[in-house]
């Protein structure tokens, strides 16, 4: 957040007319934007300030959109990054996902919809996910509030989509959760992305909190319907 109070966005994309665009709808509608026109010059200031929110080009030069994610969040950095490329291919889409991106947009796009990816990113990070109590399941031990989670009290580092995903099959209480439900919950509703995102996710949980991530007594798929955490 800027001294000012308003969400400080940082912009990094190449293209001078979709920067400009960019620029002046998320102005308009109160943000505090900065800019960087290549992927070194981006990863150099996402790393000088606390940004609210990433909005990252792919097909950047000197380094490119992935490259960008990857670095950060090897760094720890935990804050939101909304990809946005032309490259449409739904493999695109899940890679840009799984390296740690928590939301990927294709252009050509329309001005509302990206301003309501950036809204739900935003509101994501202001809010907790889940109710401000811990919980746990097996030796699995989860903190709302300082969204840390251990794994026989050794810490375990998830990205924010990752913590959203388990923290919507957490607060449910046991309850089955579909696909849809469960992109609904973290990406918000009218999201495009597919369904196979979302078994993307369960499974980097599953490797990453499972004893066993190929017979998970946790995190279980509920055949033709959807997830469920068993406490």
């Amino acid at each position: 957040m800027s001294e000012s109070g308003r969400p400080k966005i940082l912009v990094i994309e190449d293209d001078p007319s979709i920067l400009l665009g960019l620029r002046m709808n998320l102005e308009g509608e109160g943000y505090e934007v900065h800019t960087a026109e290549d992927g070194e010059a981006g990863l150099e200031r996402a790393r000088e300030a606390d940004w609210d929110l990433i909005l990252l080009d792919v097909m950047l030069p000197k380094r490119n959109g992935y490259e960008v994610v990857v670095l950060l969040r090897a760094e720890q950095n935990r804050t939101p990054v909304l990809m946005v490329s032309a490259r449409t291919a739904e493999d695109d889409k899940v890679m840009g996902l799984d390296i740690g991106a928590d939301d990927y947009i294709t252009k050509p796009f329309s001005v509302g919809e990206l301003l309501a990816r950036v809204r739900v990113a935003l509101r994501r990070r202001r809010e907790p996910t889940v109710p401000r109590r811990g919980w746990r399941f097996g030796d699995v031990a989860a903190d709302p509030d300082t969204r840390e989670v251990r794994k026989a009290d050794r810490l375990v580092e998830l990205t924010a989509t990752e913590f959203d995903v388990l923290a919507s099959l957490a607060r449910v209480n046991g309850r089955i959760l579909s696909r849809r439900q469960i992109m609904d919950a973290v990406w918000g509703p009218g999201h495009h992305g597919t369904e196979r995102t979302v078994d993307n996710f369960i499974a980097q949980l599953r490797a990453k909190l499972e004893d066993d991530p190929s017979s998970p007594t946790h995190l279980v798929t509920v055949r033709g319907v959807g997830y469920r955490l068993v406490a």
